[in-house]
């Protein structure tokens, strides 16, 4: 999901300390972190014209059409079954970006929900309410060639292909809408702990009642061709990051422990969580989840099993 916007009262998809501080932003399909930062040029969403309709440069759709393919022949095996059906529902333009509008007619023909273009930084209040009312936040740029391997902001082959598909999966999108509406009537402390939530299930879940049947569902991994080969196998290809395990470490699906993880946006992920089945979901959407998300504040976070970065 799009990154959510860095102020006091907007913030990205990040991990962050226990005490709610940050000074890197979050994301909105997910949050960001901590200790991120970026110098790099930032993106920029472009504008849909008075019709809707997005015109891409010739670049940007090699882009997509270079990532499509790399993730086509990465997917197969690794990424779930319902995944798997809802990317041949959305029947995806091989060579350009597709236009909002045609992913909004399958979505709404199979969960109801729709998707909403954004700019490539949202404030947290805007993304859970878009959540909340079944609209996927979709930010309307595409990573450059650099960031081919891996990318912090959620472009839109992010959301996509990495989302998209399973929003056509009842539980995946009812945990979605549920979660916005817990979202907007959080706290900002809250926000910070539900983030991690997120996080470790719509961005960077894995599902799999034993490792032999695991397979990945978090859209954070399916539209990273690196991850997506690392999550399972525990390689990492064509990746200069030095800070992230040789191996991932695979855990149960836990709601308190899920709330204490801290995580960072700008690595590889050196833990994933892991639950039985996509319906899963819906058991966790039934739980108290604010409820625990209080219990998490009380004990704070774990120690984080990555490098802190020094500033």
């Amino acid at each position: 999901m799009e990154r959510l916007q860095q102020t006091t009262s907007h913030i990205k998809t990040a991990n962050v300390a226990a005490n709610g501080s940050t000074s890197a932003p979050l994301s909105t399909g997910g949050f960001g972190q901590e200790d991120a930062t970026n110098k790099k040029q930032p993106y920029v969403s472009h504008q849909p014209d008075s019709h809707g309709h997005i015109q891409y440069g010739d670049h940007e759709n090699a882009m997509w059409q270079a990532l499509l393919e790399r993730q086509a022949s990465e997917i197969p095996n690794r990424a779930c079954l319902a995944y798997i059906e809802g990317l041949k529902k959305l029947n995806l333009p091989a060579t350009h970006i597709p236009q909002l509008s045609d992913i909004d007619e399958v979505l709404q023909a199979t969960t109801g929900w729709q998707t909403a273009a954004v700019p490539a930084l949202i404030s947290f209040g805007k993304f859970f309410k878009l959540l909340a009312n079944k609209s996927f936040p979709v930010a309307t740029f595409i990573r450059r060639f650099e960031d081919m391997d891996y990318i912090e902001e959620p472009d839109i082959f992010h959301e996509i292909v990495g989302h998209c598909p399973l929003l056509t999966h009842p539980a995946f999108a009812t945990f979605n809408e549920t979660y916005g509406k817990l979202g907007l009537e959080a706290t900002k402390e809250e926000r910070w702990f539900l983030a991690r939530l997120y996080w470790f299930t719509i961005e960077f879940g894995l599902v799999g009642r034993s490792r032999e049947d695991r397979r990945i569902y978090g859209g954070g991994i399916l539209s990273s061709p690196s991850e997506t080969i690392y999550a399972l196998s525990g390689q990492l290809q064509n990746h200069s990051q030095n800070s992230s395990p040789s191996s991932p470490e695979c855990r149960a699906f836990d709601l308190l422990d899920v709330l204490r993880t801290p995580y960072r946006i700008d690595q590889i992920q050196p833990i994933y969580y892991v639950i039985d089945d996509l319906d899963t979901l819906f058991d966790i959407v039934d739980s108290d989840i604010m409820g625990m998300v209080k219990k998490a504040m009380s004990l704070g976070l774990f120690e984080p099993s990555y490098q802190i970065k020094t500033r």
